[in-house]
């Protein structure tokens, strides 16, 4: 596969306010993710600039201790436009080490309660070394940007 990101887009039957609110509150993470692997927020503090950093609770099978965690710094934050993280891991010496792969969801109103989302995976900054240990890119199967996408639009609907 030559390229570096997937997107996937839906649109949603609500204003983007309401949607990047869901978005910037880690508590609702859990419930968007279409792979099951986010399991809770760490930090519940809601996402509010740039350099922000929160972690997430993880569960993943063919991760050597099953249950971990993630550790996400706020790259992009424009609301009610964009908001997108790096996710990465706190070294055993307490430093952070982010692996070059972030997360990030545009929205674009298309009227007063309509709004284009677009997630996006991307991976292009992921270094060499990074790549070398053989971590498959995308780490998730086709359908997962589509279920959370769909996912979140229930959330939003409940809301």
């Amino acid at each position: 596969m030559d390229q570096e990101s997937v997107s996937a887009t839906l649109n949603f039957a609500a204003s983007a306010v309401k949607v990047f609110a869901v978005l910037a509150d880690p508590a609702t993470h859990a419930s968007i993710d279409g792979t099951g692997w986010v399991q809770d927020a760490v930090d519940r503090a809601p996402l509010t600039e740039v350099g922000q950093i929160f972690r997430m609770a993880m569960y993943h099978p063919n991760h050597p201790d099953g249950d971990y965690q993630t550790v996400n710094k706020v790259q992009v934050l424009d609301a009610p436009r964009a908001i997108g993280w790096l996710t990465g891991q706190e070294k055993g010496d307490g430093q952070l080490e982010f692996g070059g792969w972030i997360w990030r969801y545009d929205l674009v109103p298309l009227g007063p309660s309509e709004t284009e989302v677009t997630l996006t995976y991307d991976w292009s900054a992921v270094p060499r070394y990074i790549r070398d240990r053989g971590i498959p890119f995308p780490p998730f199967g086709p359908e997962h940007l589509p279920n959370s996408l769909n996912h979140l639009a229930e959330l939003v609907r409940g809301r």
